[in-house]
Formats: structure tokens, C-alpha cells, sequence
């Protein structure tokens, strides 16, 4: 049923955005840098002639992709103490198993000499 219903709505939001690419195809002049700075700066770039709707789909990725990064990089402190964490509590599962190792050798060996001390008893 959730399977569903986000197949709905991936195929409407889908079918919104190929509508507003179709209301969209008028072509426009897209510039770096207007005029009058690129003259002050001393470089000019060749506008680029694009559909409109492409720049509005530019625009929106350019966007999510610059959220992802600065998300991800905002995110790295907790990504490292994460992996502080995971290294500190694999040396604290080995070093719990090397004392239960120790703790079993302890008592074979008390056993043993209960079983010797009843043997020449």
C-alpha cells in the first residue's frame, strides 16, 4: 500500500514537472556575468541560448547538490565520533572476551586441583 502511494506521487510530481518544462520552452539569453561587470573585470563569457525550463532544472539541481554537500560536511563531526565510538567499543568486546578466556582458565584450573585433592584424599 506505502509502495503505492509513493508511485502516486512520484508520477505526479513527475507529470508536474513535464507540464512546466512544456510551459516553459521559450529560449533565453543566460550570461555569467551581466555586462557591465564582465567589462569591468576584464573577461567575458559567451551567453549560452537554453530553453527556460532547463534553467529552472539547473537551478534546482545546482541547489539539492550544494544541500547535500554542505550537509555532508556539516555532518562529519558527528560521522567521526561515530567511528570513535565503534572503535572504542570493539576494543572494549575484545578485551571482555580475552578476561571471560582468562576467568574459564582460572577455574579449569581450581577444578583441577579439587579433583587431585579428592583423588588423593
Amino acid at each position: 500500500m506505502l509502495r503505492l502511494i509513493k508511485i502516486i506521487v512520484l508520477a505526479v510530481i513527475a507529470f508536474g514537472l513535464v507540464i512546466l518544462a512544456l510551459a516553459n520552452r521559450t529560449i533565453v539569453t543566460l550570461e555569467l556575468l551581466p555586462q557591465e561587470i564582465a567589462g569591468w573585470v576584464g573577461i567575458s563569457f559567451a551567453p549560452i541560448e537554453l530553453p527556460l525550463f532547463l534553467v529552472i532544472f539547473g537551478g534546482v539541481a545546482i541547489g539539492l547538490l550544494v544541500g547535500f554537500i554542505w550537509e555532508w560536511l556539516r555532518e562529519h563531526r558527528h560521522r567521526a565520533e561515530a567511528s570513535r565510538e565503534r572503535r572504542a567499543r570493539t576494543k572494549l568486546e575484545r578485551e571482555v572476551e580475552t578476561l571471560k578466556g582468562r576467568s574459564n582458565e582460572g577455574q579449569d584450573e581450581i577444578l583441577a586441583l579439587l579433583d587431585d585433592g579428592r583423588r588423593a584424599g
